[in-house]
């Protein structure tokens, strides 16, 4: 249980992290305001016409009388926008990162140099073009992933009770994975850990993945929240990859000489 707390420590040092860099944190904000436009008209359209779709789809209720009728499409129709939050949710990270690769490579290699006891960080070495490819395809693979779990949740929607209960608690968790994935990415892609080596790393520690990335998911539900806390969780997924692979810290990010000493 120790590593829920840190896990969520690594996403309140990030968003200090943020903080203390102005300049950077203010760039960092136009990937996230791109794709939050794009996402909210995606789900304004889910909200106008989601229950219509609904009723397409559900052609043998036209006879049923009411209120079976109104009562089984309508919670079909909340199933489906909460089922389009959970999406959003994961793939907005996603998205964001790959709007934002140059932005959020830089961030992330500042704040490896931050706790690096020789002040250094790794690079790729790859050109632009191919880091994009790469983020661009594993990006599209956890989004598969995600779906499939999407899918299951939705179904498992249906149960009497669990539905209502279990099922989303579950699905904010499997929303804090795989953000959690797709945010340790930008600096585990820097040291060259392949798609499969990241998941097994996230798997090996659970709750410390839990703990950074289910709080992240429920702030993600407000769209407005996860633009401003976007770059402050690029740099606490660095700090949490750094930890994952067991690397040496000199200190807190931006800690002084003289506090590292005392500390």
């Amino acid at each position: 249980m120790r590593d829920l707390g840190v896990g969520f420590g690594y996403l309140l040092k990030g968003q200090r992290w943020v903080a203390r860099h102005g300049k950077q944190y203010d760039f960092g904000l136009l990937p996230g305001l791109i794709t939050l436009v794009l996402y909210a008209a995606a789900l304004v359209a889910l909200a106008v016409w989601g229950e219509d779709f609904v009723a397409w789809t559900t052609p043998f209720a036209d006879d049923w009388s009411s209120p079976w009728q109104g009562l089984f499409r309508g919670f079909l129709t909340v199933v489906l926008f909460a089922l389009g939050l959970l999406l959003a949710a994961v793939t907005f990270t996603a998205v964001t990162l790959l709007v934002g690769q140059p932005f959020y490579e830089s961030l992330s290699e500042k704040v490896d140099r931050d706790v690096s006891p020789d002040g250094t960080a790794p690079e790729s070495g790859l050109p632009l073009w191919r880091e994009l490819w790469i983020s661009a395809r594993d990006s599209l693979r956890i989004v598969l992933r995600a779906a499939v779990w999407g899918v299951l949740l939705f179904a498992l929607g249906f149960l009497p009770f669990v539905g209502q209960t279990a099922v989303p608690v579950i699905g904010f968790f499997v929303t804090g994975f795989f953000l959690t994935e797709e945010l340790t990415a930008v600096a585990l892609q820097r040291r060259g850990v392949e798609l499969r080596t990241r998941l097994t790393l996230l798997r090996s520690r659970k709750t410390l993945v839990w703990g950074f990335g289910t709080p992240l998911g429920l702030a993600f539900l407000v769209p407005v929240v996860a633009v401003f806390l976007m770059p402050g969780a690029v740099a606490g997924a660095t700090l949490l990859a750094r930890d994952l692979l067991g690397e040496e810290n000199a200190g807190e990010p931006d800690e002084t000489e003289e506090e590292r000493v005392t500390s």
